[in-house]
């Protein structure tokens, strides 16, 4: 028998009576130990996430990785497992030790938290009109900024774009609220931005609210009288260290071509101008047929345009410190020869906690871009003659031969675009530190200190040409350089409290200081004797230097104080003081206050309703200041020139414009009152708002005698007018179909807006629209909207001569080539007096649409989702100024189509006149003969988006991979014959840069 040594045994021995003895004083105590992990839906680590277990205090928090340790009674026990924006989740422990738990996005909005000014709330506890941009909907988009993105998708805020490349678009919060600037305060991490958006990277962006009533814009006071658009940048989170890289490349046309004249039909056009004239044809036109197509000028000038964007993104995060940092290029060419764009933005976010109390960060932007875009003319394009070459046989550009008569006057579109350069360099930089002091438990100070510095330079170079009969004998230079620095320090202190008697309360108080300085220089210089040395100092001829230079700042004081009781009713008070150095003595200082009510019924014990999830009333009232009324309309200002006096040249200021020392701040006072709503579960959110905005003590341009010594034409601004919007708002969010697999959500967006002006100091009006020579097609008066085109009424085509003796005198004569003949245009004798003059005229037509909408529909299944996406507008009309040269039929210029169906003899048309050199009836003269309709509904954007399964690649490299294929303003619905309907705020299409179709493919990779 073996007998064994209780030495060689003990060390096995000793570990099993050690283990037994622990599993007999768990027994003891009936706890076991459970443990686990928090993910998001991405299955990224969820660091701070509560796990409790059910009917008891027993709970811990999620560590760095999101994971957990929780010593529970049995292996039975439920654990309830919460996140903030996230659905909470049970999960039962069922003998597990180990747990993996996966958390989803919350479903409701009530819970998002909405980035207000100077601080932050959540949405069910707004007061005012605030609206918030889904930025998922807006990333794989195919264009240059997130304003073009945004088009449609927050009501009451109209956006306009243009497609030449570099172009910002143009915002209106709510209507036209003044005749001066109308834009919107745009805030980036805290700082106003003033060069554009442009300097920011779609991709960057976290969030972008925009503030529309005085509610919540009265925290900017004499900032925010325009809106405020709010876009906060993404910052570094707690967690795993992520890359991401995206990537789009896409191809752009026109959205529509218009159509000219081929050699042919222009050759029968331009014989009967002249014939209608009494003028020879000419005689190289005998056989207008046999001329063909000849030249198309248009597809020369207009390209297939690209564009490709690349952002690379590096996130990463612990307990002390986060970083976020992307670099992105942009690189678009643009759909007119020689315009295109290039653009570098790199960003870095960062966040410090050197303690519980105190943390610190920043917020960088470095930006730079080179647009070019030649001398360009639509007009040219469009003008040319099909019956002219672009190059002549030696390849040098053509230019017109013989007298203009019969070979007109353009100058060949496609050569100036392509020999003369047009450069714009901008280097930009926009940033801010700040520090967070957190004590006495409630309350925390933060400090901001901001800086944006613009530089840009430009140069434009045209050297000397002879094309044919049009040159020009010396090269022109023209050099700028431009800065704008702005500076600003913020200061605010936060107080925050949740009493256990249900009140929360919040305040904030604050300074801020805002300073800016512009300068510039430039010069330009003619006649180089050696054109390859392009320098300022190489030319010789009209040497010309101008620079000059201007600065305000702003100081201001506010105070906002939140108010909530049990999350039934709501107060929120608000208050700022600015002082600005626009305005002289005595009204440099404006005080504008705000108030908002709330009140949730649902949360009402009286309130039942298995239908309304959550209902809530807003009421709001409020001042804003606007101070965007030029640097000194307090002064005089003062021009140098130089007298002959007795032989000698001597200086002398001269004063431009009457001072008024009493100008003082535009007021907008606006009115508000909305409904927020959810139903069946929270699957459909309706807000709905009503507003009235009046903008009092407009500033507008003071009546002059000439008498007084000072210019009649620059006159200094008074506050005497009044301007009022109005309309309604409504969103409506709904969660069609919710399944496993399938989700089918749909974003339907509505506004109206009534514009308005009345008062405008007397009764003459303001003469807008100008397209030159004095012909002015707009205006501003009381009682009409502002802008309305203003004209003579078309009343159809004089078909006999009869028709013309007993109508009204237009051109008196008898002779077709000198007076009103059969095929003119007739015009309504608004007055009755007999004869058309200037008195005849009237409004006819308004820019501003009646109402707007979109409709976004987004359908989901497992990784494959699809957003089709609708826009447009209702009820406005546009000023086809391009008509007056494509329709004219008066000089040797090439038109369009449309003239095909032009007046030849009685009965032939009663809308397009005849053909005759000289136009003696004057049919061009501004009338709603140019007048259609700007309706339109666009399929504004269409991506299909693809998630590719991590099991499909096998070896996991990837943390995602998405690919999409996008496609921007596909499809336009509309009666305009123009490019596009999409023309400038003031509705007049004049050579405007038209949009463009754009299908990118994408990819989007996370590591």
């Amino acid at each position: 028998m073996k007998i064994i040594s209780f030495d060689r045994t003990k060390n096995v021995l000793l570990p099993l009576i050690f283990l037994f003895s622990s599993f007999l004083m768990m027994a003891q105590d009936g706890k076991i130990k459970l443990s686990g992990k928090v993910v998001d839906e991405n299955g990224k680590p969820l660091p701070g996430a509560t796990v409790s277990l059910k009917d008891t205090s027993v709970n811990t928090f999620t560590d760095f990785d999101g994971g957990f340790t929780l010593s529970v009674p049995g292996n039975d026990g439920i654990l309830i497992v919460s996140y903030m924006g996230y659905k909470s989740v049970e999960v039962k422990a069922e003998g597990k030790n180990v747990l993996q738990i996966k958390l989803s996005p919350e479903s409701t909005t009530l819970n998002n938290v909405v980035v207000i000014g100077y601080g932050q709330m959540k949405s069910k506890d707004i007061t005012g009109s605030i609206s918030t941009v889904k930025m998922a909907d807006l990333t794989k988009q195919p264009v240059a900024n997130i304003g073009e993105a945004i088009q449609g998708r927050a009501a009451g805020v109209q956006v306009i774009s243009s497609g030449q490349p570099g172009s910002n678009p143009t915002f209106r919060i709510r209507g036209t609220g003044t005749i001066g600037n109308n834009d919107p305060l745009i805030v980036v991490d805290g700082m106003p931005l003033n060069g554009g958006l442009n300097q920011v990277n779609m991709n960057d962006v976290e969030s972008l609210q925009v503030l529309k009533d005085a509610s919540s814009t009265a925290i900017y006071g004499s900032r925010g009288a325009n809106g405020v658009v709010i876009i906060t940048t993404k910052r570094g989170v707690i967690g795993k260290a992520s890359v991401t890289f995206d990537v789009s490349s896409g191809v752009s046309q026109a959205t529509e071509m218009l159509k000219v004249l081929d050699a042919s039909q222009f050759a029968s056009l331009h014989n009967e101008i002249l014939t209608n004239a009494g003028l020879t044809p000419n005689p190289n036109f005998q056989n207008p047929s046999s001329l063909g197509k000849g030249t198309d000028w248009v597809d020369a000038f207009f390209n297939a345009g690209f564009q490709n964007s690349y952002t690379l993104s590096y996130m990463s995060g612990n307990d002390q410190s986060k970083v976020y940092t992307s670099f992105n290029v942009f690189d678009q060419k643009g759909i007119i020869l020689n315009t295109n764009y290039k653009r570098y933005i790199a960003q870095f976010n960062s966040d410090t906690k050197i303690s519980e109390n105190i943390k610190f960060g920043s917020s960088i932007k470095l930006n730079y871009d080179l647009k070019k875009q030649g001398d360009y003319s639509i007009q040219n394009a469009l003008s040319s003659l099909p019956t002219q070459p672009i190059y002549r046989e030696d390849g040098d550009f053509s230019g017109p031969v013989g007298q203009p008569l019969y070979s007109g006057d353009v100058d060949n579109p496609i050569g100036k675009a392509t020999i003369v350069d047009n450069d714009t360099k901008g280097y930009n930089f926009q940033g801010n530190v700040f520090g967070e002091l957190t004590f006495l438990k409630d309350l925390k100070f933060k400090t901001l200190l901001g800086g944006e510095a613009n530089f840009w330079k430009n140069r434009t170079w045209a050297p000397s040409y002879q094309w044919d009969t049009k040159g020009s004998e010396n090269a022109y230079l023209f050099e700028s350089a431009n800065q704008s620095v702005t500076l600003l320090w913020d200061n605010t202190l936060t107080y925050h409290k949740n009493f256990e008697n249900g009140i929360n309360l919040t305040g904030v108080v604050g300074t801020s200081a805002q300073e800016n300085k512009f300068e510039y220089i430039n010069g330009s210089v003619q006649n180089f004797p050696s054109e390859s040395t392009q320098t300022l100092n190489n030319g010789i001829d009209q040497t010309t230097l101008h620079g000059s230079g201007s600065e305000w700042a702003i100081f201001s004081a506010f105070a906002r104080g939140n108010f909530d009781y049990k999350s039934k009713y709501y107060v929120t008070a608000t208050i700022r003081r600015d002082g600005s150095s626009r305005f002289g003595e005595g009204n440099k200082y404006g005080t504008f206050p705000s108030g908002s009510l709330a009140w949730r019924i649902s949360n009402e014990g009286f309130f039942k309703s298995k239908v309304v999830n959550d209902l809530k009333l807003r009421l709001g009232y409020g001042i804003t200041g606007n101070q965007e009324i030029g640097n000194y309309s307090f002064s005089s200002n003062y021009n140098t020139y130089k007298y002959n006096f007795n032989g000698n040249y001597v200086s002398a200021a001269i004063p431009t414009v009457l001072p008024n020392s009493n100008v003082k701040w535009e007021e907008q006072e606006q009115f508000n009152v909305g409904i927020d709503a959810n139903f069946f579960d929270n699957r459909i959110n309706v807000v709905l708002d009503g507003y009235i905005k009046n903008t009092n003590g407009m500033l507008v341009p003071q009546a002059v005698p000439v008498t007084s010594g000072y210019s009649d034409i620059y006159v200094p601004y008074i506050n005497a007018g009044k301007i009022q919007n109005k309309g309604i708002e409504l969103v409506i969010n709904t969660k069609n179909i919710v399944k496993d697999k399938f989700v089918w959500t749909s974003d339907l967006v509505l506004s109206t807006n009534k514009n308005k002006v009345i008062d405008l100091n007397g009764d003459v009006p303001l003469i807008t629209g100008s397209l030159g020579l004095n012909y002015n097609v707009s205006r501003i008066q009381e009682g009409y909207p502002v802008n309305v085109f203003y004209g003579f009424v078309q009343d159809g085509v004089f078909q006999t001569q009869t028709e013309i003796d007993d109508h009204a005198v237009q051109v008196p004569g008898t002779s077709p080539s000198n007076s009103t003949s059969p095929g003119d245009i007739r015009f309504k004798d608004l007055n009755n007096d007999g004869i058309i003059t200037d008195a005849d005229r009237t409004f006819i037509g308004n820019p501003n649409p009646d109402f707007a909408g979109s409709l976004n529909n987004t359908f989901t299944y497992g990784g494959l989702s699809l957003g089709i996406y609708l826009q447009g507008v209702y009820g406005n009309e546009i000023f086809n100024a391009n008509r007056l040269y494509t329709e004219a039929m008066s000089i040797t210029t090439n038109q369009s189509v449309a003239v095909l169906d032009r007046w030849t003899a009685p009965g032939t048309s009663n809308s397009m006149p005849r053909a005759v050199y000289g136009d003696p009836n004057n049919n061009n003269r501004a009338s709603s003969r140019y007048i259609e309709d700007g309706s339109y509904l666009r399929v504004k954007n269409v991506t299909l988006s693809y998630n590719i399964p991590m099991d499909l690649q096998g070896k996991k490299i990837f943390n995602y991979v998405k690919v999409y294929v996008s496609g921007q303003n596909l499809y336009t619905f509309t009666d305009y014959t123009g490019f596009d309907p999409e023309v400038s705020t003031n509705g007049i299409d004049n050579n405007v840069y038209p949009l463009t179709t754009t299908i990118s493919l994408g990819l989007n990779v996370g590591f």
